[in-house]
């Protein structure tokens, strides 16, 4: 069941509502929730003088498509900026990478018209895939990359994929010490991505 988390220090202190829309790698799957990527990175953010909102839009298990349909139901209490981590579950299902950019499109579209500035994080193919899979679903990031106001962030899992040590025994699922550097890699994007957020 999908449900709307919010996370922050105070009402007066959380001037910014950051949203994340994604899959299980951002839901947190397999971990107890202080060690998810969300609660790190809102302390993490917290730490360096910006606390934030963050609302919680990661369903484990959505694709691309899960993430459009429910996009306008995620932004009702709105949102100032927006990371968004989907295409794993594309992936894994084989889906075609030209309805995932489609739908990717579509999503940064709704975020566009709302001028809510987005960090856009992308995903790679596993090697079983094969090269002509792996090479549009790489292709088809470099594409929305070029989006006017898109931060991009070529790969979530930089540094943590496949090393065992970093994931959960499914090979799939970074454990805490995989999010806690996951969310140190990606720092300082959010933190420009925030700066992109008009003062209020």
């Amino acid at each position: 069941m999908f449900f709307l988390c919010l996370l922050a220090l105070s009402p007066a202190e959380a001037a910014v509502k950051l949203l994340v829309l994604g899959d299980s790698l951002t839901a947190g799957y397999g971990l107890p929730h202080e060690d998810g990527f969300q609660v790190r990175l809102h302390d993490a953010l917290a730490a360096r003088g910006k606390p934030v909102t963050i609302v919680d839009g990661a369903v484990s298990g959505d694709t691309t498509a899960g993430g459009r349909a429910r996009l306008d139901w995620v932004l009702a209490d709105g949102a100032d900026a927006a990371i968004v981590e989907l295409g794993a579950n594309d992936a894994l299902r084989g889906l075609d990478p030209r309805q995932m950019e489609i739908n990717l499109n579509a999503i940064l579209d709704v975020l566009a018209a709302r001028h809510i500035p987005v960090l856009l994080s992308g995903m790679r193919v596993l090697p079983n895939m094969g090269a002509e899979y792996d090479e549009e679903f790489r292709t088809t990031f470099q594409r929305l990359s070029h989006r006017p106001g898109i931060l991009f962030d070529p790969f979530f899992l930089e540094g943590v994929a496949r090393d065992p040590a970093l994931n959960l025994p499914d090979g799939l699922h970074p454990t805490a010490e995989g999010v806690r550097r996951i969310v140190a890699r990606l720092l300082p994007l959010v933190e420009t991505l925030l700066s992109e957020v008009p003062p209020r």
